[in-house]
Formats: C-alpha cells, sequence, structure tokens
C-alpha cells in the first residue's frame, strides 16, 4: 500500500534537525552550576541525540558523552562504499559541534564499568564519572562462536562489515581482488539484529560493483531465516537489475550456516553442506555491547529490557538504554529508531531531574534501502505505546508500492540521500 505520510511531510518529520524545532528550546550554554549530571556512553545514531538532545532541552544539566572514537563511520549507507558511489569519508562523522555550539563534554575513552549503586561510570583512562541519570547507547557485539569456527580472527579472513570502517574496507578490497566469475557467499543471522534489512541492500549493492566490474560473478544468501523486510521488493529488483546474479536460500532449504572453515573461504549450513565463496561475508548473530551487559542490564536474551515510555532500564533505576542495545517492542534495531529513542530518553532525564512527567510518546521510523544508487525501496510507520508495548499504529505507515514505476524508484532513492543529510545534521552536524 502507499505510505499514508507524505514524503514532504515525513522528510519534515525526519530533518527536525534542530534541538529549538524539535522542543522550542535553545542550546545556550549556561556558566551557573550544573543542577544535575548526565552521561551518556556511545556516540551513535542513538548516545550522540541524546547527549545534544539533554544540553537543548535543558542548558543547566552538565552533560558528558562517552565515546572512544573521535568519529563515528554510520553502518547505514556503508553498503554505498561496496557499491563504489560513496566512501567512508562520506559516511564519517566527528563530535565538534557537540562539545562546541551544544555545549557537551566529549569524553574520547572507554567505559570500562558501571555501578548502578553508586551512580558512576569508570572509564578505561582511570577517570569515574559521577551520574544522576545515565544514558547507555552501546550498540550491538558479536555472538563469537555461535557459528563454529567464525571468531574475532576469522572475521579479519571472512568480514562481517556490520560495524563500519576498517571492515567495510576490507570486504570492498576482497572484492575488488575477486576474479571475474567468483561467488561471493553472504550469511544472515535470525533476528533480531542489526538494520533487517541491511543484507539484502548489501546483495544488491555488491551486485551493483560486480555488474560493472566483475560480470561473470554471482552472490549466494544463506539466511537463517524464511522471510525478511521488504522482501518481495528486494527480490523483484535483483530480478529487474540484475537478472540471476543473485541468489537466496532461506532456512528451510537449509540456509542458516552452523560452521566457517576461513582457511578454506567455506561455510557449513545446519545439514551438513559445503559452500565455498571467492569473498565470503558472515553477518554473525548479536546482542548487546558489552558494557550493557556487564553492568547486569541485559536479560537472558541478551538485550536490554526497558520501560518502553521513557527507556529506562527496568532492571537498574536512572539508567536508560536505547538503540540496538535495548528491547523496544516493534522498533526495528535501525539508526532512524536510534535517532527518536535517544530524543525521548533525553525528554525523559530531563523530566524526571526536573520533576515533571513524561506523556507517552510518538515514533516515526522509516526505512530506505538502494536496489541500484537510482532505484529505492522503503518503508514507514508510525509506532505508539499499547498495552503490548510498542506498537506500529494502523494505517499509519506504509511500505513502497510493489507496481511502481521507475522514476518512483528514482524519487525514493533521492529520498534516501535526504534522509541521511537531514539525520547527520540532527545528530552530529550542527
Amino acid at each position: 500500500m502507499v505510505s499514508k505520510l507524505s514524503r514532504r511531510r515525513f522528510t519534515k518529520l525526519a530533518g527536525a534537525v534542530g534541538a529549538s524545532s524539535a522542543f522550542g528550546l535553545s542550546a545556550c550554554a549556561t556558566m551557573e552550576p550544573p543542577k544535575a549530571r548526565v552521561v551518556v556512553i556511545g556516540g551513535g545514531f542513538g548516545g550522540a541525540t541524546a547527549a545534544k538532545y539533554v544540553r537543548a532541552i535543558d542548558p543547566a544539566i552538565h552533560v558528558t558523552l562517552v565515546e572512544p572514537g573521535r568519529t563515528f563511520v554510520t553502518c547505514p549507507f556503508s553498503n554505498y562504499v561496496l557499491a563504489g558511489f560513496k566512501t567512508i569519508n562520506d559516511i564519517t562523522h566527528n563530535y565538534n559541534a557537540l562539545a562546541g555550539m551544544h555545549g557537551a563534554r566529549v569524553v574520547h575513552d572507554t567505559a570500562s564499568g558501571i555501578d548502578p549503586a553508586k551512580k558512576a561510570v569508570t572509564l578505561a583512562g582511570g577517570e569515574t564519572l559521577q551520574y544522576d541519570k545515565l544514558i547507555v547507547a552501546p550498540g550491538i557485539d558479536f555472538r563469537w562462536g555461535a557459528i563454529d569456527g567464525y571468531t574475532e580472527a576469522a572475521a579479519e579472513i571472512m568480514p562481517h562489515a556490520w560495524r563500519a570502517g576498517p571492515q567495510t574496507l576490507l570486504l570492498r578490497r576482497q572484492l575488488e581482488a575477486m576474479a571475474d566469475g567468483g561467488l561471493v557467499i553472504m550469511s544472515v543471522p535470525a533476528n533480531p539484529f542489526r538494520c533487517p534489512p541491511g543484507p539484502y541492500e548489501r546483495a544488491a549493492m555488491i551486485a551493483h560493483y560486480l555488474k560493472g566490474n566483475k560480470p561473470r560473478s554471482k552472490i549466494l544468501i544463506l539466511d537463517a531465516k524464511d522471510n525478511f523486510s521488504k522482501q518481495p521488493l528486494f527480490q523483484d529488483g535483483w530480478k529487474a537489475v540484475y537478472g540471476d546474479m543473485i541468489e537466496w536460500v532461506p532456512l528451510s532449504k537449509d540456509g542458516k550456516v552452523t560452521r566457517a572453515i576461513p582457511g578454506e573461504m567455506t561455510v557449513v549450513s545446519e545439514f551438513g553442506q559445503n559452500h565455498k565463496g571467492a569473498v565470503v561475508n558472515v553477518i554473525p548473530p548479536q546482542f548487546a555491547g558489552a558494557i550493557a551487559r556487564n553492568a547486569g542490564l541485559a536479560n537472558q536474551t541478551g538485550w536490554c529490557p526497558v520501560n518502553q515510555t521513557t527507556f529506562e532500564s527496568t532492571i537498574h533505576k536512572d539508567i536508560h538504554v536505547i538503540g540496538d542495545a535495548c528491547l523496544a517492542g516493534a522498533m526495528p534495531k535501525s539508526g532512524f529508531a536510534a535517532n527518536s529513542q535517544g530524543k525521548v530518553a533525553a525528554l525523559s532525564a530531563v523530566n524526571a531531574i526536573n520533576g515533571r512527567p513524561t506523556a507517552a510518546p510518538t515514533y516515526v521510523n522509516t526505512c530506505y534501502s538502494l536496489i541500484a544508487p537510482d532505484y529505492g525501496i522503503s518503508v514507514t510507520d508510525v509506532y505508539r505505546i499499547t498495552d503490548q508495548g510498542i506498537a506500529p499504529t494502523p494505517n499509519a505507515g506504509g511500505i513502497s508500492p510493489r507496481q511502481a514505476d521507475r522514476a518512483q524508484r528514482t524519487g525514493e532513492a533521492r529520498y534516501a540521500e535526504g534522509w541521511y543529510a537531514a539525520m547527520s545534521q540532527d545528530i552530529w552536524d550542527a
């Protein structure tokens, strides 16, 4: 069905780029003693958003962002680096605006421990940060060993590239070095994992590179699921643009990879079939980042349960968990979702500090994906709090029409560019 949100209106929602436009408040600094201390762990889509918006809503609050990297490379658009029409520099952002015009303290260190009783965060460099409210946005870690033989060392041979940066460049170099006619194998995990449409867009972006440079090559997707996000749109697009270059093998047809043999560039499926590739991209199962798990914020699933109105942990008081690490009802683990959650957690933390209640929020999420540089598809949802937690609002979202013409697909590709520019501006660039 066609989305109930117009693209024009959606772009405005996505591009609520300034704190003043979102909350009617300026981000000016204050010389008064801070009324409270908020510490944010993680400078990605969720954490950097939360740090910025706490300062925007109440400049009297002292905010410290803890992030080991001096720059952040986004997973969204990293597939386009593999395709060859974006560079790593295009998707790399810094924290200058957050530390400058928004007045947050940015500490480039690793959070090594959280003491919920003492309300303290310990850094690897030795500093201890006291907090009144803590917002944890650690992203994901990989379940090394969940696929037998797939370790951190194996990832240097069979890259996952599910954290953008060096792994993205490694996978790109392997594609460049592969002979024409080589087989690219992708292993995709069961849900939940970061960016549900991401592997299928990646297949298309690799196919885009191969079509122009190594057209006799093939891509084999071995999937631990029987269906995936935007599946008919992806499969239609693969066929229309790349013919038979991409083959998808679902769980029911022995698509689940259970073993990796890096030295032989081989993966083994659940029922013992060997698949040997020239390039092998293994996306392993995932769980919440280590700092959250080590602090006892995760449950038996490996993910962090939260109050889905405030994103406060249901395990430890005064700690909010946002982004890929948390259990957020029906919301996907996407960059847009993390950005939305960061704003909610920021407002909730500020309200609690000031003795104000937090109303039930509404969320908007979209996932744009490219089949080719001029062929985009998307899904949009509006979410509200229900008795079952965060759930889609009936008839408020939508998906790209399956029978759309190429002009509409080209338009969606442009919307994807606009979404990324607006999101980057909102979080890091202003």
